[in-house]
């Protein structure tokens, strides 16, 4: 029989937690701490030293340490360690002192004045894409390794170079040719009684009643708008670079890029004759101011040009030149009469500046600056003071010789200006032609465009109006010529 306290039920409760042993190779190794001393051992020394734990076994390892060559004794010497800094360090500190001096130098806040300062130091004026603030960094740097004298140095050199410039450019006089002289007493004796007769004509003009003179405009703008071409003709193999009409309209020359000029009647363009005489591309042919008017057949006529640098005269009955001008070794661009047909100017060169001359005395009167590309024609206005200059930039430009300045930019074409002429007898509109295959035609004043003459399939190279101011002739790089008529 068993007892009754073997067969209760164990009492309930937590039991006790059991440590279970970990494997070897997961135990942790424990970590010695090697001892760290702050400040200073000097105690810690004395103490053992007073203890005698150096005694004879301490002199005995420090004199085996030395011969065995583990510890070297000096012997006195000084290394000096300032005078043996590396290049690097140099070069570090020298760039520290640079930094340090273009900090305190100042530079101006002018992009303008900037770019003219690194221009002066032979410093590329902008680099790729470099802003006003980094231009700005890089023109002081480069002054903190120049220094700023050479900038001051580099302006009073410009300065000297001006003053010997002006110098040089001031105006002097000499002895000319008595032929000179000679020529300007008869351009005097010319252009004056002229001129007093321009004026007169613009005090009747004056006097004419404002509706009266506001009327005759209408009409003429009504006219010009009823512009049309009347007459087409093909010139030559080659394009037309120039048309010139004759003094009394009736006949029209012609330059081609072939070598030939041609003469043409008027206004049933038939062929009169056919020059001979060039080799290359003529640049243009005029009628001489006096012919078919008051000059014989057999008298000089007509002056042409081409790029050979050849200038040939003609007259009305013969296809060959009757002389050659010589001196021109390049290109000769345009030839031109003087109004009284006893002086022939030629002009070459193609840049973007105008010059207008007094021939009386031989000086530049004024600069024509403002055109962004070369000149490719320019006209004088019957009212003897508005200078009209087409340009490869596209616009054409009126300057006012009066006040000497530009006074109106008329953005003509949307290509290259070739040719200008002003209505030859009161310059009530002007004339354009450009390479976008069209002439135009702009009030004067107003400067507003009226008409435009479309009907060219190439570049328009050249244009006329005649004398009478009834018609106008255009030619072009597709062969052919235009004449223009009011219906």
């Amino acid at each position: 029989m068993l007892h009754a306290a073997h067969d209760a039920a164990p009492a309930v409760g937590p039991l006790p937690a059991t440590k279970t042993k970990a494997p070897d190779d997961l135990v942790a190794p424990v970590v010695k701490k090697p001892h760290i001393y702050y400040g200073s051992l000097e105690e810690k020394e004395r103490e053992r030293l007073a203890k005698g734990e150096s005694g004879i076994l301490g002199k005995e390892g420090l004199k085996a340490g030395i011969e065995a060559g583990n510890i070297n004794i000096t012997s006195g010497e000084v290394f000096e360690i300032e005078e043996h800094i590396s290049e690097r360090q140099a070069e570090v500190l020298a760039e520290f002192e640079r930094r340090k001096r273009a900090r305190q130098i100042n530079v101006s806040t002018d992009d303008s004045e900037v770019k003219a300062c690194l221009r002066a130091l032979g410093e590329p004026i902008t680099l790729f894409g470099e802003g006003p603030a980094e231009r700005r960094e890089r023109l002081r740097n480069i002054l903190s390794v120049v220094g700023t004298d050479a900038l001051k140095k580099t302006k009073k050199d410009d300065e000297k170079s001006k003053k010997s410039k002006e110098e040089y450019q001031q105006t002097w006089y000499h002895e000319g040719p008595n032929s000179l002289k000679v020529a300007r007493l008869w351009i005097a004796n010319y252009s004056l009684p002229r001129a007093m007769k321009r004026l007169e004509e613009a005090r009747l003009h004056k006097e004419i009643p404002e509706t009266t003179r506001t009327s005759q405009m209408q009409e003429l703008h009504k006219s010009l708008r009823s512009l049309n071409n009347f007459c087409s003709q093909i010139g030559d193999d080659r394009p037309i670079s120039y048309c010139h009409f004759s003094p009394n309209s009736k006949m029209l020359a012609t330059a081609c890029w072939s070598g030939l000029c041609k003469l043409w009647s008027v206004p049933d363009c038939n062929l009169l004759h056919t020059l001979r005489g060039h080799n290359t591309n003529v640049g243009a042919i005029v009628f001489h101011p006096k012919s078919t008017v008051s000059l014989d057949q057999k008298d000089v006529n007509l002056a042409s040009c081409a790029a050979d640098g050849s200038v040939k005269l003609w007259s009305l009955d013969s296809d060959e030149p009757v002389a050659d001008i010589e001196g021109h070794t390049v290109r000769v661009a345009r030839v031109m009469w003087h109004p009284s047909g006893r002086f022939l100017g030629t002009t070459w060169g193609l840049d973007a500046f105008g010059r207008v001359w007094d021939l009386r005395t031989g000086r530049c009167i004024m600069f024509l600056e403002g055109h962004l590309k070369e000149i490719y024609g320019i006209n004088f206005s019957p009212n003897g003071y508005h200078i009209a200059t087409g340009s490869g930039d596209n616009t054409c430009k009126v300057w006012d010789l009066r006040q000497r300045r530009c006074v109106y930019t008329i953005p003509a074409h949307q290509n290259l200006v070739t040719g200008v002429k002003f209505e030859p007898i009161h310059g009530n509109f002007l004339l354009t032609g450009a390479y976008d295959n069209t002439a135009k035609i702009w009030t004067h004043p107003g400067w507003s465009p009226l008409k435009t003459l479309a009907g060219h399939e190439g570049k328009v190279m050249g244009l006329d109006i005649s004398s009478d101011g009834q018609l106008i002739a255009t030619c072009s790089y597709d062969r052919t010529f235009k004449l223009w008529m009011a219906e």
